[in-house]
């Protein structure tokens, strides 16, 4: 299981990359490994708005339906389409090819409660 330490996380286990006012945002690889095989992705339109620790997707796999939860409240400035026609990407590379969408961050403070690699994964210990 990977925990890339350049990224940050939420409870709700999606990650995050920061890239100056830019949020990269997608689904973690615990998520997609409890998830199982990846059949469907729903996202928010470009140019569309987030709001932090609401829903802005969906995610099906053949085991469930998942909401995918924001991590910040901003602009979405690109969707990821090759994943709604290719979700198996999801499982194959989820913090790569397979992010979901990018926001502009509408504020730092937003950030602030998201998780380190090294919290994140003693959260998923926990849990478990």
């Amino acid at each position: 299981m990977e925990f890339p330490k350049d990224l940050k996380y939420t409870k709700e286990h999606e990650w995050v990359k920061v890239e100056g006012n830019t949020a990269t945002v997608g689904i973690t690889d615990y998520a997609q490994d409890s998830l199982g095989d990846v059949v469907y992705v729903e996202l928010p339109p470009e140019g569309g708005s987030v709001t932090k620790n609401e829903p802005f997707g969906v995610v099906e796999s053949v085991k469930a339906v998942s909401d995918l939860y924001s991590p910040l409240s901003g602009n979405v400035t690109e969707v990821n389409d090759a994943i709604i026609d290719s979700p198996e990407a999801i499982n194959e590379d989820p913090y790569g090819d397979a992010w979901m969408i990018k926001v502009e961050i509408g504020s730092d403070d937003d950030l602030a409660d998201l998780l380190t690699a090294d919290e994140y994964q003693k959260f998923i210990e926990e849990e478990k």
